[in-house]
């Protein structure tokens, strides 16, 4: 292999694609009353779920610095090339950290060869790039090309979405409180996106017709060549909406590839239930 991939676990990929395709799984914590579990490791995103369900507000913390020291200087010792792509720095300090990280494994192996990126995405959106980078890695394309096609994705990839539960997600700090005013009120969902690595709404939709014909006019606005490209759907518990927006993109688009998957335990402390988002690739490089 050309390149050792590393990805952490707010991906929302599952632990066969890390072991399938040899990619180096990182894992943020998932913390519940006094337990703490490692994401994909001793937690499954439906416990966090059922946790909801019974009252518990579950909390993360990103990736320790120990276990990526540790990774960073197996790379080294290797002799490999490394690429972490991290979650978004923008709602996670894990990409912060492990630059910092990075920095000090040089200072011991000045020969560590590790290109560490910003994804600026979060749960299927960062798991597509993921999915695409380890396809190049896989083909044994050049090291220089993988990282200019992971860097030119993580500026392409969209993410639109809404939140069961706003005050949810402002409870966890990702939302500001101001903004998560205005759910819950009359059958009003909102309907958001990520920019510069960030959750920002876009606007207030009442009722689901109108919100997940709003989703597909977007996608239309903002994607390219929606019919051939894998398009992902993650969902907070609620499969049967996410089955309905697939079909209703699937008759819009001719959309043929799907990538359909619960809500990992990381990105679900902090989105809670009924939370249903799409990710494609658009196409400017924002």
């Amino acid at each position: 292999m050309s390149l050792k991939l590393f990805a952490d676990s707010a991906c929302d990929l599952p632990v066969s694609f890390f072991e399938e395709h040899q990619i180096q799984l990182v894992t943020l914590q998932v913390h519940i009353d006094d337990q703490e579990y490692k994401d994909l490791v001793n937690i499954q995103p439906q416990q966090v779920y059922d946790a909801i369900r019974n009252g518990k507000t579950p909390k993360t913390s990103q990736a320790s610095p120990q276990q990526l020291h540790e990774l960073f200087t197996e790379l080294a010792k290797s002799g490999q090339s490394g690429l972490y792509i991290a979650m978004s720095s923008g709602l996670s300090g894990t990409y912060q950290t492990a630059v910092m990280v990075k920095e000090q494994v040089k200072e011991e192996f000045p020969d560590l060869d590790l290109t560490v990126l910003d994804s600026k995405a979060v749960s299927l959106g960062y798991g597509l790039i993921v999915m695409a980078v380890a396809e190049k890695i896989q083909n044994n394309e050049p090291k220089e090309e993988i990282i200019r096609f992971a860097e030119a994705s993580c500026k392409r990839i969209e993410h639109l979405f809404t939140i069961g539960d706003l005050e949810f997600l402002a409870k966890g700090g990702r939302l500001s409180k101001s903004s998560a005013f205005f759910g819950g009120l009359l059958n009003i969902r909102p309907f958001l996106h990520v920019e510069e690595g960030k959750l920002v709404p876009l606007e207030k939709i009442r009722g689901k017709k109108k919100l997940f014909k709003k989703i597909l006019d977007t996608m239309e606005e903002r994607g390219v060549d929606l019919e051939n490209q894998m398009i992902g759907i993650s969902h907070g518990d609620d499969e049967e909406s996410a089955l309905e927006l697939k079909g209703m993109i699937e008759e819009r688009f001719g959309t043929k590839k799907f990538y359909i998957k619960l809500i990992g335990a990381t990105v679900a402390s902090h989105a809670g239930l009924g939370t249903l988002a799409v990710f494609f690739f658009n196409e400017r490089n924002r």
